[in-house]
């Protein structure tokens, strides 16, 4: 195959910056979240910033967002796998 047939666009740098940016905002959330002592409430509070870390990086590093249907169904797959371990 050619990469002319190839027609997922490119992601950008300024994307990858954006995505950077956000995970580092996320990892400093984190980490402030943790000086705080919150019970019970500083787990769900790490899960679910580390939950919005992972999409993420599924959605761009893995280029999920720009592939097709049937990517995006195993990946979703795989999430809910990920969610039935934990539980």
């Amino acid at each position: 195959m050619s990469d002319a047939t190839h027609t997922q666009p490119h992601i950008t740098p300024k994307t990858y910056l954006i995505v950077y940016g956000a995970l580092m905002g996320l990892m400093t959330l984190t980490l402030v979240a943790a000086l705080f002592d919150l019970g019970v409430a500083n787990f769900t509070i790490a899960m679910g910033i580390a939950t919005v870390k992972m999409v993420l990086i599924i959605l761009y590093f893995m280029h999920v967002r720009y592939s097709d249907n049937l990517t995006r169904v195993f990946s979703v797959a795989a999430f809910f796998w990920l969610l039935i371990l934990v539980a």
